[in-house]
């Protein structure tokens, strides 16, 4: 297992649509290796979840580990159903996006289908905060930052550094909006 390096934005891969897997490939003792080494990464950095383009691979996987304690899910090329599209906001950060937050509002519950490490076929509906991990995670296989998804508003203020969302932007305890850090 080996930690590996988080691929910055302007890197291109973070912006290419990420290769489905074949079966074969789900199958390869090589992949197996490749997701170790992803989630090894995942939690050396703190993450709650990680795609494989963010460690220069462009391959359709991604692992997710929302509540913290929980069991990591490894979706391979998931695809997504809104089930409910009424928007709830968070503060996403990215691995790939250091010292950065934005706000970013997203469809509040969602159905992800997709293959798990026997290329069988799954399914997993997560709302509220999950959803938005989720969202997040799988955005970076189709090549798209949760920068792009921020609204910017006139007098607003949706994108700050850690440092000043910790001072001015932090959600208090009966606040709506949230915290992501991938």
């Amino acid at each position: 297992m080996a930690i590996r390096k988080i691929a910055r934005m302007g890197h291109p891969v973070l912006r290419q649509k990420a290769r489905e897997l074949s079966r074969e490939e789900i199958l390869a003792p090589a992949f197996k290796t490749f997701l170790n080494d992803l989630f090894e990464t995942m939690v050396d950095y703190d993450g709650v979840g990680l795609a494989a383009p963010q460690v220069c691979e462009s391959i359709s996987v991604a692992i997710v580990q929302y509540p913290v304690d929980a069991e990591p899910v490894v979706v391979i090329n998931p695809k997504i159903t809104v089930l409910d599209d009424k928007k709830q906001g968070y503060w996403e950060g990215c691995l790939s996006i250091p010292e950065i937050r934005g706000l970013v509002y997203r469809p509040r519950k969602i159905k992800v289908d997709y293959l798990d490490l026997h290329a069988n076929p799954q399914s997993v509906t997560v709302e509220g905060f999950g959803a938005t991990v989720f969202q997040h995670e799988l955005d970076h296989l189709d090549g798209v930052l949760f920068i792009d998804r921020i609204e910017y508003k006139p007098g607003a203020s949706p994108v700050s550094f850690v440092e000043e969302y910790s001072r001015y932007h932090a959600p208090k305890e009966d606040d709506d909006v949230g915290e992501l850090d991938d």
